[in-house]
Formats: C-alpha cells, sequence, structure tokens
C-alpha cells in the first residue's frame, strides 16, 4: 500500500501527507459508489458487511453530495415560491454549516 501512495503522491503531492491503508480504500470505493448512486444495501453487500450500521462508516456524504441536496430542495424560480424555511435565516445557516 505505501508504495502505491507513494507513487499516487507524485502526481498529487497532498497525498504524501496522507495515512493510506486498507481502510483508506475501502472508504473511498464506498463514498464514490454512494456518489455514483449505487445504494447503500449494495454497498453494504459489496463491502462484505452483515450491518447497514457498518457500511454508513464508509459511506459518509461528501460536500459535494451535501450541495447536490440542498439544490435540490432549492424550489425558488420558474414561477414557483420559495419554501417558508427558506427565508429562515437561521435554517439557511444551519444548512450552510453542513
Amino acid at each position: 500500500m505505501q508504495r502505491y501512495a507513494a507513487a499516487a503522491a507524485t502526481r498529487l503531492p497532498a497525498l504524501s501527507k496522507k495515512r493510506v491503508g486498507p481502510h483508506t480504500i475501502r472508504h473511498t470505493t464506498a463514498t464514490h459508489l454512494l456518489r455514483a448512486g449505487v445504494d447503500i444495501n449494495t454497498i453494504r453487500a459489496w463491502l462484505g458487511h452483515v450491518s447497514l450500521d457498518t457500511t454508513n462508516v464508509y459511506a459518509e456524504v461528501d460536500l459535494e453530495m451535501k450541495a447536490k441536496a440542498l439544490a435540490a430542495c432549492d424550489t425558488g424560480g420558474n414561477g414557483h415560491e420559495r419554501k417558508m424555511w427558506r427565508k429562515n435565516p437561521r435554517v439557511m445557516e444551519f444548512l450552510r454549516s453542513l
């Protein structure tokens, strides 16, 4: 693992400062599968987990997925009135902090 991580770091220098191991590969793979739209139960089976709780550790939602989810909630424009929660600054600040 270390040899391949060092080789990859020649292209991505920031990688040299990170710890890379089998857990990193599993986590990254699960995140990429989730981002590609693969359902969590399929990811669970692919990783060989018995419980979805275990898989959820690997398949965290990343910032890009959070941004897409927030964008999907935006009903403004096209003549549609925005949802009431969009006008609440505390709610919006909370959502931006995610």
